[in-house]
């Protein structure tokens, strides 16, 4: 096979990876596109004698490049080194786990070769939903975040699921394809053709079943979003002052509520004016929400803040925390949500799934020293604080709990499930979407929430300072949802569901087997290479 069409495959494997995370395209679409560069492996391992490995790293990178470079690239309005870093780190793990693929293919044969395609992917997303440095936004069960028809069987697998299913298809159509070049006879084909579409269309008939018979569960909450559009670059952090800020948001919040809300949810770090744990009650914005809910008993108020905690001497001092050379302390600082109602308590959960050289820099009690460098976006600069917990809020009239989910955390579908454990029968999607700018990223984002919900069966309500606010059901669907980069303010009533789906009980469980499987098939592949080598050995002796 000739090099340029060795390059038009990779290329066409690239573009077919990125099209599902565009919305005006199915993410159907990912079901073919590892094709073309499987084809590009086959082609090197029959062709082993005079292509070594390494040439197949070329063509998968550009793969992979270009998927993430097209599907990411809006990451640069936030942070230009954020995307490069991305793209990089991604590519290269991408690229080495499909090599690897490779590399075991041609130690221990095309059967155990390909299967290992199948765990190593699956088992290498695993590991980047739970490692310290974790960009998982193009895991392939994303993909079919838009078709949430397809994929109500979400609720037993999770993302991973869908992963599993996808690498399944590409390798079976790819022995079709493979199959009908090698003979040119479809009616050799039929069997392996009847089993893919059956791949297809059974769980698809599934998925559809389940989102036609489901009956959402749950006493009525009636809850009010808040979408202030203040602009995140220009105003948020310094354009405007915070008490302007904190009076966009109380007058939505009037224009929005009466007598029957039982909620009202507002944006990411939506109050930043030097909130610190010692005196957060006497802290004006916190103060003039107290008084805006004091007038409407039974209404919860929850809202995203930028949150500080000062050490005292004798405490022990966190792996993140600052010094504030001014004051001789140390403190941490949180991008936090916290809940304001009638009753004298304040619940404050931390942000605990962070962006990497945004948010925190990764390994902090390793690099501490690098903590000066890190990235500021968002009015400070150092490793933001977290905590081990999955905080929960609780209604001030009855037992109902949210989960107080903030950004970047709606990406991660088991994290997401320990609040779901932890007692909570909403999820709300905080956070503040305006950094990527009119781009495909704000969409993505959504629907990532739309996935959470069909995972848990857990209806969200979603605010977020710019980008879109939305009330998604516990199947899914978007109920009502603002416009881009417009103030506004929405209201809907969701159900508050407190039954576990399987994926809540059970996690990633896919993703757990495949690292099991792939650690196993790591060490016989290094044994079975090592093996060949010392008989090659013994017969260049001879």
């Amino acid at each position: 096979m000739k090099r340029s069409k060795l390059f038009i495959l990779s290329l066409l494997s690239g573009i077919l990876l990125t099209l599902p995370w565009y919305q005006q395209f199915s993410g159907v679409i990912i079901l073919i596109a590892f094709v073309p560069l499987l084809l590009i492996e086959d082609y090197i391992y029959t062709t082993k004698q005079k292509n070594r490995s390494i040439i197949l790293l070329g063509y998968a990178a550009l793969t992979f490049v270009i998927w993430n470079i097209l599907a990411t690239y809006w990451v640069k309005n936030a942070a230009f080194m954020g995307v490069v870093a991305a793209v990089i780190v991604n590519t290269l793990l991408m690229t080495t786990t499909f090599w690897l693929f490779h590399i075991t293919k041609r130690n221990l044969g095309t059967k155990t070769g390909n299967f290992s395609f199948i765990i190593y992917w699956t088992g290498f997303e695993h590991f980047y939903l739970n490692a310290e440095i974790s960009w998982p936004w193009l895991n392939l069960g994303n993909a079919l975040a838009k078709d949430i028809k397809l994929i109500q069987w979400y609720e037993y697998t999770g993302t991973l699921g869908g992963a599993l299913w996808i690498l399944i298809l590409n390798l079976l159509l790819f022995y079709i394809i493979k199959s009908y070049i090698n003979n040119r006879n479809l009616r050799i084909q039929f069997p392996q053709l009847i089993s893919y579409f059956l791949l297809i269309i059974i769980p698809v008939l599934i998925s559809l079943s389940i989102f036609r018979n489901y009956t959402e569960k749950g006493k009525e909450y009636n809850i009010a979003v808040l979408q202030p559009n203040i602009d995140p670059y220009n105003d948020k952090f310094g354009g405007m002052s915070h008490l302007q800020q904190l009076n966009i948001i109380l007058k939505l919040a009037y224009s929005i509520t009466d007598e029957s809300t039982d909620y009202i949810v507002a944006p990411e770090t939506a109050l930043n004016n030097s909130l610190w744990e010692h005196n957060l009650k006497s802290n004006y914005s916190i103060q003039a929400i107290k008084s805006f809910v004091n007038k409407r008993p039974g209404l919860s108020f929850v809202i995203g803040m930028d949150y500080y905690k000062r050490y005292v001497p004798g405490e022990k001092i966190s792996a993140t925390a600052s010094y504030w050379e001014k004051e001789n302390v140390y403190y941490d600082f949180f991008n936090s949500a916290i809940q304001i109602d009638t009753s004298n308590y304040l619940p404050i959960y931390h942000k605990s799934k962070l962006v990497v050289g945004v948010e925190k820099m990764p390994y902090p009690k390793l690099f501490k020293l690098l903590e000066n460098v890190i990235l500021d976006l968002g009015g400070t600069t150092g490793s933001r604080g977290t905590q081990e917990n999955r905080e929960t809020f609780k209604n001030s009239s009855d037992n109902t709990r949210i989960a107080p989910v903030i950004c970047y955390e709606s990406v991660y579908g088991e994290f997401v499930t320990d609040y779901i454990k932890n007692g909570a029968n909403f999820i709300f999607v905080i956070t503040n979407d305006g950094w990527w700018g009119n781009t495909p990223g704000y969409k993505q984002h959504l629907n990532y929430s739309q996935i959470r919900a069909i995972e848990t069966r857990r209806s969200v309500a979603r605010s977020a300072n710019t980008g879109i606010s939305a009330f998604i059901n516990q199947k899914g669907e978007i109920l009502n949802r603002t416009e881009w980069w417009v103030p506004d303010a929405i209201k809907n009533t969701l159900k508050a569901n407190s039954e576990y789906t399987f994926y809540v009980r059970y996690g990633d469980y896919i993703g757990r087997l495949a690292d099991f499987l792939a650690v196993f098939l790591i060490l016989y592949t290094i044994s079975q290479l090592l093996i060949n080598k010392s008989r090659q050995r013994k017969s260049d002796n001879f």
